[in-house]
């Protein structure tokens, strides 16, 4: 099968590009490189340099006439969206539903999407969230990803096109960008590894769910022949506090410093963690990594590049 990957450079896309290498796929990568590396795509991959808002993407899908595309392509920044809702728009609507025109035009037969079951949610009327929960954003990261959902029932009423939707818990693990604002985990990581202040914005008290990459990876697997029509959380159902987060990577790493509070950062939501019960019994897919096992891998990944 042919696999186009959106966001194949990234730190999550990469992941799901080797485990459809792994499976036997023929494997397109589409990146910006805007956040991916190049360094993270496997040789075995084709990897064009494309923003998926660019008109060259059609001479692509005339060339490559993908079966599969899958779409984790975005701007993913909850703190950056609040100041520049307008270009989170733009690239997680307006760039989505070019590479869904372009489907439809070049006979692609399923469209995987990567929606977030972090930030559609917003604040949770109950924990954890199922795929039944309203959808109330409390950001423009989450309302663009959840807007282009909508879509997606369209082009399979009015034009056949098959699709599954992961809203993905927080995934964490190896190739995360320990630089940047979002992934906590990388963050703490190569902080404590360089023996840097790590700063927990508010109380700590925050609760995640914690889902490591190979598993969301093995998702993604599944949704080829799975899920058709269907929208399904992964997650692992259990919320973790940052400073619990702190407290095991403080200890993986034997960093000296004690935790530094800064201020709360505006849109992000307090709690939320997912039932995945939904994608158990209709994918076939449950988390295997345990948080303790996730966090030690990611942590021996940024210990040889620290």
């Amino acid at each position: 099968m042919k696999i186009l990957v959106t966001g194949g450079a990234g730190f999550i896309g990469s992941h799901v590009v080797d485990a459809y290498l792994a499976a036997g796929h023929d494997v397109i990568a589409v990146d910006d490189l805007s956040t991916g590396r190049k360094e993270n795509v496997d040789s075995r991959a084709r990897l064009y340099e494309l923003d998926i808002r660019d008109a060259e993407l059609e001479r692509l899908f005339a060339a490559e006439k993908p079966d599969v595309v899958n779409h984790h392509a975005a701007k993913a920044s909850v703190r950056e969206s609040m100041v520049h809702p307008a270009l989170y728009a733009d690239v997680n609507v307006l760039g989505s539903l070019n590479l869904l025109e372009l489907s439809r035009r070049h006979g692609v037969r399923k469209f995987i999407y990567i929606s977030t079951g972090g930030a559609v949610y917003g604040e949770p009327q109950y924990l954890p969230a199922d795929e039944s929960h309203p959808i109330c954003p409390l950001d423009p990261y989450g309302a663009s990803k959840a807007a282009f959902e909508h879509y997606l029932p369209l082009y399979h009423t009015h034009y056949g096109l098959s699709f599954t939707v992961l809203r993905y818990a927080n995934v964490y693990g190896p190739r995360q960008d320990p630089l940047g604002e979002a992934g906590v985990v990388a963050i703490f990581s190569g902080q404590m590894l360089r023996g840097e202040q790590a700063v927990i914005n508010g109380s700590g008290e925050q609760e995640r769910d914690f889902v490591y990459v190979g598993d969301a990876a093995q998702a993604n697997i599944l949704a080829l022949d799975g899920g058709e029509g269907g929208i399904y959380n992964i997650g692992t159902g259990v919320g973790t506090s940052i400073n619990e987060v702190f407290d095991q990577l403080k200890a993986a790493t034997d960093y000296q410093r004690s935790a530094v509070h800064g201020p709360a950062k505006a849109g992000e939501v307090f709690k939320v963690y997912l039932n995945a019960d939904k994608a158990a019994s209709e994918l076939g897919w449950k988390p295997s990594t345990s948080l303790e096992e996730g966090l030690s891998l990611t942590v021996d990944y940024f210990r040889t590049r620290a």
